[in-house]
C-alpha cells in the first residue's frame, strides 16, 4: 500500500476551474485502478498553514547554530514550528504526490509557494554537503498537473515557465527524482479548440493516473 498526498492549489470552484476538472479526472481513476493505496487530499486555499516569518526563521537559527533545544524557543516560536512541522512529516511519510496547480504569472500560486516552505527544510527534507544539497526523501515519485491558458510547455513562449521547472528543482532538492508532468494548456489561447484540449486533459490524467 502507497501513501499518496493530493495536492490542489486553486481557489476556484470545481465547475469553473480546469485544474480541478482535470485533477478530480486522475484522482477517480487513480481510486478506481490503486484501491489500496491511502490517499489524503489538501486543498492549499482551504487549509490553514503558517507562512515562513520572522519566528519561525529565528526559531530555526537558534536552534541550528545557537545551541538551544526546541523547549527553550519562545511559546510563539513553538507554536508556530509545531505548526509547520505537521505538514513537513505529512510530506515526509508519503510515497507519491500529485500537484494540480495553474500558472499564475509564469509561476506558481502562493499559496502552493508557501507550502512548499513548509517541507523543504534543511535537516529535515535535506542537508548540505560540500558538493550541494542531498535529499531525504528517496525513492518517491511525484506527478504535477499544470493548467495554462497559454501554451508554455513548448514553443516561442516556453522559457516563461517558471512554475513546472521551480516545482521539479525543489522536489529534486528532497530527493524526489521521479517527477512527471501533464501540461494542460493552451485553451484560452485557443478559444474554438478548448472543449477539445480540456477533455484531452482529462483522457490524459486518467492515463496517468492508471499508471501512476
Amino acid at each position: 500500500m502507497s501513501k499518496v498526498l493530493y495536492i490542489t492549489a486553486n481557489p476556484k470552484t470545481v465547475e469553473s476551474s480546469v485544474g480541478y476538472r482535470v485533477g478530480q479526472a486522475f484522482l477517480k481513476a487513480y481510486y478506481e485502478s490503486h484501491a489500496n493505496d491511502e490517499i489524503k487530499e489538501i486543498n492549499l486555499y482551504e487549509e490553514e498553514f503558517p507562512i515562513v516569518d520572522c519566528d519561525i526563521l529565528n526559531g530555526w537559527e537558534r536552534m541550528r547554530r545557537g545551541g538551544i533545544t526546541f523547549s527553550e524557543l519562545s511559546q510563539v516560536e513553538q507554536q508556530k514550528i509545531n505548526a509547520l512541522n505537521k505538514f513537513t512529516d505529512m510530506v515526509a511519510s508519503a510515497d507519491k504526490y500529485v500537484f494540480v496547480s495553474p500558472m499564475w504569472n509564469w509561476g506558481i500560486p502562493p499559496r502552493l509557494k508557501a507550502f512548499i516552505d513548509s517541507f523543504v527544510v534543511v535537516g529535515k527534507t535535506f542537508h548540505y554537503t560540500e558538493n550541494g544539497p542531498v535529499g531525504h526523501l528517496k525513492d518517491k515519485k511525484a506527478i504535477h498537473i499544470q493548467v495554462s491558458g497559454g501554451i508554455y510547455s513548448q514553443g516561442p513562449f516556453a522559457k516563461m515557465d517558471h512554475s513546472h521547472p521551480y516545482l521539479k528543482q525543489v522536489l529534486n532538492i528532497i530527493g524526489i527524482h521521479n517527477v512527471e508532468v501533464l501540461y494542460v494548456e493552451g485553451h484560452d489561447f485557443d478559444r474554438e479548440k478548448a472543449d477539445d484540449i480540456i477533455h484531452k486533459g482529462i483522457s490524459d490524467a486518467e492515463k496517468y493516473a492508471t499508471a501512476f
